[in-house]
C-alpha cells in the first residue's frame, strides 16, 4: 500500500489549506479575479485532481458541461443514515484506519480510495469487488457524482461503541479534512488539537445535512 501521496492529490488539497488556516490575504476567483467570501465555490480538474477556487458566475458556467477541463463542485451534504456495511466488507476496502473518502474517477474509470494522513491524502489499494458489494447493499451511492462527489466514512471509535457515519460529499469537503488533519496533527496520536478540529469538522457537516432537522437519509 502506498505510504506517500502523488503530486495530482497534493494538488488537489493544496488549494483547501486555507480552511485550516486564518485567510492572511482576500482570496479571488482563479477564472475571473473577484474577490472570494471565505465560503465560495470549487472547481474540479478530474485529470489531476486540481481544485480551483471560484464565483458563483465562473463556476455555474461548467454547471453540467460534458467534456470540459473542469467541473463545479456541488454544495449538498448528505448524512446517510441507513447505510449498510459489515466489518468484514470495511477490512475488504484495505483502508488501515477508520477514516476514508470514496469517489469515481473519470480519467482513471473506476472509484479511487483515499485516506487522510498527517502526510496528505493516501491511497488504499480498493478492489472492485469490494466496492460493488457495498454499492449494490446502498443504493443511495448511484448518487454520487463522478469527480465531484465522495462517500466520506468516519469509522473512529466504532470498534469501541462510537456510532459510524457516512455521508455524501462534496469533493472539496473531503480536501478539507485532509487539510486540517495535516495542519494540525502532532505526535504519534495527534494530540488533542487535531481531534477537536475533526470533531468540529463532522459536526459542521452533520448542521449542513440537516441531521436532527429533517436530515436525509
Amino acid at each position: 500500500m502506498p505510504s506517500a501521496f502523488s503530486p495530482q492529490q497534493e494538488n488537489a488539497f493544496a488549494a483547501l489549506r486555507q480552511f485550516a488556516r486564518k485567510r492572511a490575504f482576500a482570496e479571488r476567483c482563479e477564472m475571473c479575479s473577484r474577490e472570494l467570501a471565505a465560503d465560495h465555490e470549487h472547481l474540479v480538474e478530474p485529470a489531476s485532481r486540481k481544485l480551483v477556487c471560484a464565483c458563483s458566475a465562473c463556476a455555474i458556467l461548467f454547471e453540467g458541461q460534458s467534456g470540459a477541463k473542469y467541473k463545479r463542485v456541488p454544495r449538498e451534504v448528505i448524512f446517510l443514515q441507513d447505510f449498510q456495511i459489515t466489518d468484514g466488507q470495511w477490512d475488504g476496502l484495505m483502508v488501515p484506519i477508520e477514516m476514508a473518502f470514496f469517489f469515481h474517477s473519470t480519467p482513471h474509470g473506476k472509484v479511487i480510495a483515499l485516506y487522510p494522513s498527517p502526510a496528505g491524502p493516501t491511497e488504499s489499494l480498493l478492489t472492485l469487488d469490494a466496492w460493488t458489494e457495498i454499492a449494490q447493499s446502498n443504493p443511495a451511492l448511484s448518487g454520487m457524482q463522478a469527480d465531484v462527489t465522495a462517500l466520506l466514512v468516519n469509522r473512529v471509535g466504532h470498534g469501541r461503541g462510537a456510532s459510524a457515519e457516512y455521508y455524501l460529499v462534496p469533493i472539496d469537503e473531503c480536501y478539507k479534512l485532509v487539510g486540517l488533519i495535516r495542519s494540525y496533527w502532532r505526535g504519534l496520536s495527534g494530540g488533542t488539537e487535531v481531534w477537536r478540529e475533526i470533531g468540529a469538522f463532522f459536526a459542521a457537516l452533520k448542521k449542513r445535512a440537516g441531521v436532527g432537522q429533517g436530515a436525509h437519509a
